[in-house]
C-alpha cells in the first residue's frame, strides 16, 4: 500500500504540472509513469485490496497521461491510454472514475471531428458515474455534455448544451465543505463552469453572453496557468469578432499568438488558426491587416 501512495503522489504532481506545462512537455514522464504503474500491477504479486488501489491509479493516470497526449497532439495515443484508464477503473469498481476518463476522451472526440461520438460517449460517462457520484463530478461531466452538445451544432444541440450548463451549475450549487470529492477534481469551481459556459457561447455565436464572462474570468484568472490563459483569451478574440469588434480581437489575438509561441500545446496552435480564419472577415481592417500580414492564416 506504501506504493500506491506513492504512485498517488506522483499521479497528483502531473496534474499540477498539468497546470503550468504544456503537453509537449510532460509527454514523456507521463507515459513512463503509465508504463511503469501497468507493469507495477501485471508483475507482481498483491492482496485484491491493494490490486484494487493499483488499478484506480493506473485509471487516474491514464486520465491525466491521455489529457497530456491529447495537449500535445497524439489524439490515437491518447485514445489508447484513455481506454486503458477506463478499463481499470472499471475493474476497479469505481464508476466516478470511468465517468472522468471517459468525459475526458469524449472531449476529445467533440474536439477531433467526431462530433457525434463525443455526445454519446459525454452522456454515458455522465449516466454510468450515477446519481451518486459527487456533486463536482456531476457538474463535470454536465459540463462535457455541454460542449459534445455544442460542437455537435444544430439548434437542438445547442438548447441541449444551455440545459446541460444549468444543471452542472445546480450540480456543483449541491457541494459543501462536508462532501468529498476525489483528489482529481481539485480543479472544478464555479469559474472553471463560467468558462466553459462562455466557450459554449461563444461557439453558439452569442458574444453578449459570452464576452463579458469572459471578462470576468479572466480578470480573476492566475497568469502562471499560461497555456489556458491562451486558450480562454483565444475564446475571447472569436466573442468579440462575432460582436463586431474587430480592432479589440485584433489586440486579443495578438497576445494570444505570443502567449501561444512559447507552449508545446496543440491545442493552443489549433486555436491560433481559429482566430486567424475568423479575422479574415475583418481583413480591411487596418488592426486585423497588420495581424493577417504578420500571421497568415493557415
Amino acid at each position: 500500500m506504501g506504493t500506491v501512495d506513492d504512485l498517488q503522489q506522483r499521479v497528483h504532481g502531473l496534474r499540477l504540472a498539468d497546470d503550468v506545462l504544456a503537453g509537449g512537455d510532460l509527454i514523456r514522464p507521463a507515459l513512463r509513469d503509465l508504463r511503469r504503474a501497468v507493469k507495477l500491477y501485471r508483475e507482481n504479486t498483491h492482496t485484491s485490496e491493494v490490486g484494487r488501489q493499483l488499478l484506480r491509479q493506473i485509471g487516474e493516470l491514464a486520465q491525466i497521461a491521455g489529457w497530456i497526449a491529447s495537449d500535445a497532439g497524439q489524439h490515437e495515443e491518447a485514445e489508447r491510454i484513455y481506454r486503458l484508464g477506463i478499463s481499470a477503473a472499471r475493474q476497479a469498481e469505481d464508476n466516478t472514475l470511468a465517468g472522468n476518463i471517459a468525459g475526458s476522451l469524449a472531449y476529445q472526440f467533440s474536439n477531433t471531428g467526431r462530433e457525434a461520438e463525443g455526445v454519446t460517449l459525454a452522456h454515458v460517462a455522465l449516466n454510468d458515474a450515477g446519481a451518486d457520484a459527487p456533486p463536482k463530478a456531476r457538474a463535470l461531466y454536465l459540463d462535457r455534455v455541454a460542449w459534445a452538445h455544442t460542437k455537435a451544432g444544430g439548434v437542438d444541440n445547442g438548447q441541449q448544451a444551455i440545459r446541460a450548463l444549468g444543471e452542472a451549475g445546480q450540480a456543483l450549487s449541491e457541494d459543501s465543505e462536508g462532501a468529498e470529492s476525489p483528489a482529481y477534481l481539485y480543479w472544478v469551481d464555479a469559474g472553471e463552469l463560467r468558462v466553459m459556459e462562455s466557450r459554449v457561447y461563444t461557439e453558439l455565436r452569442r458574444p453578449l453572453r459570452a464576452v463579458p464572462l469572459l471578462r470576468d474570468v479572466l480578470s480573476e484568472y492566475d497568469a502562471t496557468h499560461t497555456r489556458e490563459m491562451a486558450l480562454y483569451l483565444s475564446w475571447l478574440a472569436v466573442a468579440l469578432a462575432d460582436a463586431n469588434e474587430p480592432e479589440e480581437a485584433s489586440a486579443v489575438a495578438e497576445r494570444v499568438i505570443d502567449l501561444a509561441s512559447d507552449i508545446p500545446s496543440e491545442r493552443t496552435a489549433e486555436r491560433v488558426r481559429v482566430i486567424l480564419q475568423r479575422l479574415q472577415d475583418y481583413a480591411d481592417v487596418p488592426e486585423v491587416a497588420a495581424l493577417l500580414a504578420e500571421h497568415p492564416a493557415a
